[in-house]
């Protein structure tokens, strides 16, 4: 089979594959579109430091199985350790991500447990349907924070993970206000209905300002960046609920005030990928509600070396990407 392989940092190739066999409790997955994100720019830039080379990449998949379209969850638990115990997989102590410790989607097929196939509801396109892993984080993310209709809820970070949580946020009723520093990124989050603020050294008194100098109830980073992690606990309101969601280098220290702990009683829960999630990002997809897909821009899967490349020259080249066979 073709696939599109992560040779080294940097070098990546279009060729021939063995094609995968599913085992017991798998499927074979002919994959019909996979969507890009920063976890697979981290293997091409070499960033990753589980990917071991060559590797297919691609976890964000949509595809085929005996005829129908389905989407793979690529987080794959052991099923024994503590976490998976207690239904958290995803913080797994023996994690597998499809596209990263194993094979991905980046092929013409890919095998996947039976238990992480989940079937596209009728009228979504296979572009579309890819977009149910991202979506899936937004809906994790606020499950953790808890939030509720009518509450305001600052999004810092306007990336792909952020217009996810643009999405579900409004979804359930609630007025997102993202932050970034790039100006494209904040016009696109008012086209999906968003108000945004430029992220710059007055961010924390426009937010005062927006909410009557309480702070946000709740607060969910998607930058990244520990800076903008630590603002976090000056940016939320009293009782407010605080979601780390972006991902910093390892050993990477993040300080909060302590005071704060106690004087405002603050929550902050770590939201790692997703776990339960996929149905109702498929059900959003489905319900017309979510316009995130319109971002994507479309390249052949077999253009991926040229695609990646761009990519990593020029970030901002394209919101979104995705491969499609």
């Amino acid at each position: 089979m073709r696939a599109a392989i992560f040779d080294a940092p940097k070098t990546m190739h279009v060729g021939d594959w063995k094609a995968p066999v599913a085992g017991p409790d798998e499927v074979l997955v002919k994959v019909k579109a996979a969507g890009i994100c920063a976890g697979d720019m981290y293997i091409f830039q070499g960033k990753n430091p589980y990917a071991k080379y060559p590797v297919i990449g691609g976890h964000e998949i949509c595809g085929e199985v005996d005829g129908k379209l389905v989407v793979v969850e690529p987080f794959v638990g052991c099923g024994k350790c503590y976490p998976c115990r207690i239904g958290k997989s995803n913080c797994c102590a023996n994690l597998k991500v499809l596209g990263v410790h194993c094979d991905g989607g980046y092929a013409d097929y890919m095998v996947a447990p039976k238990r992480n196939i989940h079937s596209v509801p009728s009228g979504l396109s296979p572009m579309w349907a890819s977009f149910a892993e991202p979506l899936a984080i937004g809906v994790q993310s606020c499950r953790r924070g808890a939030v509720r209709s009518g509450e305001l809820v600052l999004i810092l970070g306007a990336g792909p993970i952020g217009l996810a949580l643009i999405e579900v946020a409004k979804a359930k009723g609630a007025r997102p206000v993202v932050t970034d520093i790039l100006d494209a990124r904040l016009e696109f989050a008012r086209e999906l209905g968003a108000e945004a603020l430029k992220a710059d050294e007055s961010l924390l008194q426009k937010v005062l300002d927006l909410t009557n100098g309480e702070g946000a109830p709740v607060v969910i980073e998607a930058t990244g960046n520990a800076k903008a992690m630590e603002s976090t606990v000056d940016l939320v309101a009293a009782g407010g609920r605080i979601v780390i969601v972006g991902l910093v280098k390892k050993g990477t220290m993040v300080s909060f005030p302590g005071l704060d702990f106690t004087r405002k009683e603050v929550t902050i829960v770590g939201s790692r990928a997703s776990v339960n999630c996929f149905p109702e990002a498929l059900e959003l997809l489905a319900s017309e509600k979510i316009r995130y897909p319109e971002v994507a821009s479309e390249f052949s899967m077999w253009d991926a070396p040229a695609v990646f490349a761009k990519l990593d020259s020029d970030p901002a080249a394209v919101h979104k990407g995705v491969l499609m066979t």
